[in-house]
């Protein structure tokens, strides 16, 4: 059964998203406050989906030369404790719970989220996004800007709040040890 938004009364419900009709342009669907809706547009240029794609294929390369238990995947629903969704760019997820199939996996089975920041997710992904995966516990947080010069922010948990381990900037081959050691410049991610 599907919903429209005309139709919707009250609060929306994790339940409320998922019953929302596919709309065929990959608008991202969000409970980022308890019962308010967020709509996220799929304006994502050549350059975020590039650095998307190339960050994906490096952290992916670490889980399987690791034989971690964990699985690289895009946008992902994350379901946040107190009826919140989130759907970052890219997530580690423990496999048991990929290999269910489900439509949203459980925070507590992410080990690390991404955010790409975008000009029209700026906020969420800066200020927003990173306190709702802190008390979700999930254990590390990057973050990839790519306007002006590229840099990745590297971040654990720590006491309950994201620590900032590394700043990778970009033209300058970084590494980053956690989860899984990976080598980056985040300019060449963007780079055509």
């Amino acid at each position: 059964m599907s919903i429209a938004f005309v139709d919707h009364v009250g609060p929306w419900t994790i339940e409320d998203v998922e019953a929302l009709p596919d709309d065929g342009n990959h608008t991202r669907y969000e409970i980022l406050t308890p019962g308010v809706l967020t709509v996220t547009p799929a304006l994502m240029g050549s350059v975020h989906q590039r650095a998307s794609r190339r960050l994906a294929n490096l952290l992916e390369a670490a889980v399987v030369a690791a034989q971690a238990p964990y699985e690289l995947l895009p946008v992902i629903n994350v379901e946040i404790p107190g009826g919140r969704l989130a759907t970052p760019d890219l997530l580690l997820i423990d496999r048991a719970v990929t290999a269910t199939d489900v439509p949203r996996c459980p925070s507590d089975s992410v080990l690390l989220v991404v955010e790409i920041v975008s000009p029209h997710t700026q906020p969420q992904d800066r200020i927003i996004k990173p306190q709702l995966y802190a008390e979700a516990g999930i254990k590390f947080y990057w973050r990839l800007e790519l306007e002006k010069r590229p840099h990745l922010i590297v971040s654990e948990l720590s006491n309950g709040k994201y620590r900032r381990t590394l700043t990778a900037l970009g033209g300058v081959v970084s590494t980053i040890d956690e989860p899984y050691p990976i080598q980056v410049d985040p300019a060449a991610l963007a780079r055509q």
